[in-house]
Formats: structure tokens, sequence, C-alpha cells
């Protein structure tokens, strides 16, 4: 492995991060969950990982893929970290906004139907 390449991938490994674990303790997020940091809360004695994510989110919501990426964690990784600060409470999440339930086909036939009888 190249000295770059070493550099690229960063010094500590994934299971170090999250103390071995692979899974948030009990939070689950999606990739567009938004995350925002609670200002008033300290900061000591969170990890230089967890103080990063922290300092992210205090100027604003950001997504999970987000806080990922700008870490340079895996969204895995991520995710475990996120779990330890709601569970702490120095995070709040919101889900995103649900999809609009798109029309059953029968419906969008009828109109199709009626829209051509009119022309």
């Amino acid at each position: 492995m190249t000295p770059r390449r070493r550099e690229e991938r960063g010094l500590v490994r994934p299971y170090v991060v999250t103390d071995g674990r692979a899974h948030p303790t009990r939070n689950t997020f999606d990739l567009v969950t938004l995350v925002m940091a609670h200002g008033d809360r300290p900061l000591s004695g969170l990890s230089p990982e967890k103080r990063r994510l922290m300092e992210l989110c205090l100027g604003g919501a950001l997504s999970v893929a987000e806080i990922a990426s700008h870490l340079r964690l895996p969204v895995s990784v991520t995710k475990v970290l996120l779990g330890d600060l709601v569970d702490s409470g120095h995070i709040t999440t919101r889900s995103p906004i649900p999809s609009a339930q798109l029309p059953e086909a029968q419906l969008l036939q009828e109109v199709l139907d009626g829209l051509r009888a009119r022309l």
C-alpha cells in the first residue's frame, strides 16, 4: 500500500471509532435523516469524531450522508456515532418528509379516458 493510499484510509480503524460496535444502540437512521445539534450540551468527554460531528451540525441541519462525507467515515460508523449522541442528548434527528402517496393506476386510467373522451 502506498503512503498516499494509507492517508486516504485514515489512521484509525472504524471498529476503534465505534468501540467495536457495528450497529447503533437503539436508534436507526436513514441516509436522508436530518441531524441537528444542541449547542447547550458540553463537548468535553466526547471522542474527536463525535466532537467534529457536533461542530458540523451546530451550523445547521445535515443529513446522515452529508455528515459521513464530511467526516470521511463509512455511513455505518457515522450511524453508530449518531446513535451515541442521540442517547446522550447532544443531537436530535428528524425523518425526512415522506413522499406523497401516488394515486392508483386505475384512477389515472379513468382520468386519461375522460380526457380522451372530451377531445
